[in-house]
């Protein structure tokens, strides 16, 4: 609400708060009635191009009802369902930052792989032995996937950061218990494995907010980590520090501002 009050300096585009104006020609109704269109469009099957082009036109009417009402994530998936798809996820973090979501942060993962990596093996004390069984998996696999997630992993705890807060694993045994614990979440990439090992493949991915499933079947973790980045400008924080570093590091967004710690990682990588 602070946004909207005179004197206060009224958030950039690349801000979380950022509210565009409303666009030459269009009006809030008319614009209402395209949000009400989209309800329909999204039934649709291959309607892409159609979504996309509602979804940029109603960004405005998007951005007043997510910021200055700080509408639940429950609200805002019956008024916009389009915006809880990958696609739309992706269009609309390039609307709100104008950086692509998806593709820098699983390039930013591999570009920085090998240093990170080799600046965690030469921590001693608590981080290394945090690390010791992730990195006993990230060198038993190529698989692409799993070494971006061990990636993750390890960044979250030489942060000192705790990776159940934010990578919450399951056996599909545990269903009953893993829906009690989600439910509870305000922010999550869940995990669901067919057994305790590591190194296969999970059977499913997927993001909790506010203790709703907004997605799920999403090909890796650190897909799913992307997402729930460009679902949440702002972190909780418990989590602060691996938020600061996904960011202003990987990211390259507003890096000129970090914690202290994440700034003395930017210096060593």
């Amino acid at each position: 609400m602070h946004c909207l009050q005179k004197k206060v300096k009224r958030p950039r585009r690349g801000e979380a708060n950022h509210i565009p104006d409303i666009p030459t020609g269009e009006t809030s109704d008319n614009l209402e009635d395209e949000r009400l269109s989209l309800l329909t469009e999204v039934k649709k099957r291959n309607n892409r191009a159609v979504i996309k082009n509602k979804m940029d036109k109603t960004f405005s009417l998007r951005r007043q009802e997510i910021v200055a009402k700080e509408s639940g994530v429950e609200e805002v998936k019956e008024r916009w369902p389009a915006l809880f798809t990958v696609d739309e996820i992706n269009a609309e973090f390039m609307r709100i930052t104008t950086v692509p979501l998806q593709p820098r942060f699983l390039a930013s993962l591999d570009k920085h792989h090998s240093k990170l990596i080799e600046i965690i093996r030469n921590k001693g004390g608590a981080v290394r032995e945090k690390t010791r069984d992730v990195l006993k998996v990230l060198d038993q696999s190529l698989d692409v996937s799993l070494r971006r997630e061990c990636l993750l992993k390890c960044l979250i705890l030489y942060l000192g950061e705790d990776v159940q807060k934010l990578i919450k694993e399951f056996l599909v045994g545990e269903k009953d218990d893993a829906e009690s614990e989600l439910q509870q979440c305000t922010m999550a990439v869940f995990v669901v494995r067919e057994e305790e090992d590591p190194l296969q493949p999970p059977r499913d991915v997927g993001i909790i907010i506010e203790g709703v499933e907004v997605l799920n079947e999403l090909p890796s973790v650190a897909h799913g980590c992307a997402l729930l980045f460009g679902k949440n400008l702002s972190y909780p924080g418990e989590l602060k520090h691996t938020f600061d570093a996904l960011q202003k590091i990987f990211m390259e967004i507003e890096p000129k501002k970090m914690t202290r710690r994440v700034c003395s990682l930017s210096v060593k990588l």
